[in-house]
C-alpha cells in the first residue's frame, strides 16, 4: 500500500524515530535502494535548499529526478491536478511537490498511485520540520520535554513544528504579534503555548527558532509586517532574557537584519547550517521509507 508524506501527521512517533535511525545510517553509509527509480519534482515556488537536497539525495540513493516548474506543465491550469497525478503515476516512482495551496498537494496524493511528498505548501513544511527535530535530537539526544521557542510569524514551518513537537513530546512556545497567530487547526491539534511577548517566550528556551516575517506570496504585506514584527527580532538584546547556551535555529533563507541579526545567526550557538545539511539526510530517509 502506497504511503504519502503530506503532513507531519502522516507519520507516527515511532515512524519518526524510524526515519531518524535511517537518517543516521545514511549519513555514514552509502546505499542505493532507489536504483533505477525516477522522481518528479513539481515546484510552483523557487528553492535553493529543497531542490538541491532532494535532487542530490535522489542521485546518492541511485535514482534520477525530473524538475518541473509550475509553468512548465500549467499546474492546475493547463491540466487538472487529477490528470497530472494519474499520468505521472504511469511513468515515475514518486512525486515531490512544492506548492502554494496545501490542497494541491492533498489532491496530488489523492489521485496518484505513487508516493507524494510535500516539499512545502502554504500551510505546512513537514520535511523541514523533520530535519529540525532530527537536528535537535542530534544535539541533546532526546526530544521528549525539550523546550523550543518559535519567534515570529505563525506560518507553515511553525504549523508543522507545532504538530511535530506534540508527536515527539517536546514543549513548544510560539511568540507572535497579535493577528499573526498560527491557524486554528494547528493550535487545536498541538500542545503549543501561544503568547505575544518574545522576552517571556525565551526565558527557559533550549532552542530558539525564527523565520522570515514575509513568506513567498506575502510580498505586498512586507512593509506592514516589518512594522508589526519589529519587537520580535532575534538579536543579542533578546538573548539576554534566554539561557546562556540556547541554540539558535532558522530554516533559511534569512533576511539578515530583519528577523535575525548577523551576530546571532553567525554566532557560536547557531545550528542553522546543521539544519540545512540535515535536510539532505532526512529527506533521503523519507524517500527510502516511502519508496525504497
Amino acid at each position: 500500500m502506497k504511503r504519502d508524506f503530506v503532513s507531519i501527521l502522516d507519520f507516527t512517533k515511532d515512524e519518526i524515530y524510524e526515519i531518524f535511525d535511517i537518517t543516521k545510517r545514511l549519513k555514514s553509509k552509502k546505499e542505493k535502494p532507489l536504483q533505477d527509480k525516477t522522481f518528479v519534482l513539481i515546484f510552483e515556488k523557487p528553492s535553493l535548499r529543497t531542490r538541491v537536497t532532494f535532487e542530490t539525495g535522489i542521485v546518492q540513493l541511485g535514482g534520477a529526478s525530473i524538475y518541473l516548474a509550475g509553468k512548465d506543465i500549467g499546474f492546475g491550469v493547463r491540466e487538472t491536478i487529477k490528470d497530472i497525478a494519474q499520468n505521472l503515476s504511469r511513468w515515475v516512482d514518486g512525486i515531490i511537490a512544492r506548492t502554494f495551496a496545501h490542497k494541491s498537494v492533498e489532491e496530488l496524493a489523492k489521485y496518484a498511485t505513487i508516493p507524494v511528498i510535500n516539499a512545502l505548501s502554504d500551510d505546512e513544511h513537514p520535511c523541514q520540520v523533520l530535519a529540525d527535530l532530527f537536528t535537535i535530537y542530534e544535539k541533546v539526544g532526546k526530544l521528549e520535554g525539550v523546550r523550543i521557542t518559535w519567534i515570529g510569524d505563525g506560518n507553515n514551518v511553525c504549523h508543522s513544528l507545532m504538530l511535530g513537537a506534540k508527536l515527539v513530546g517536546a514543549k513548544l512556545t510560539v511568540a507572535t504579534p497579535h493577528g499573526y497567530e498560527p491557524k486554528e487547526f494547528y493550535i487545536k491539534n498541538s500542545n503549543a503555548k501561544i503568547i505575544h511577548d518574545p522576552r517571556e517566550a525565551v526565558k527557559h528556551a533550549e532552542f530558539i527558532y525564527t523565520d522570515v516575517w514575509a513568506s513567498m506570496g506575502q510580498e505586498a504585506e512586507r512593509e506592514k509586517r516589518l512594522r508589526d514584527f519589529q519587537n520580535f527580532q532575534v538579536n543579542s538584546d533578546l538573548l539576554k532574557f534566554a539561557p546562556q547556551n540556547t541554540y539558535i535555529m532558522h530554516c533559511l533563507p534569512a533576511h539578515r537584519g530583519e528577523e535575525i541579526t548577523d551576530e546571532v545567526i553567525d554566532g557560536p550557538n547557531s545550528i542553522v547550517l546543521e539544519q540545512a545539511e540535515n535536510r539532505l539526510h532526512v529527506q533521503k530517509a523519507i524517500l527510502v521509507k516511502l519508496c525504497g
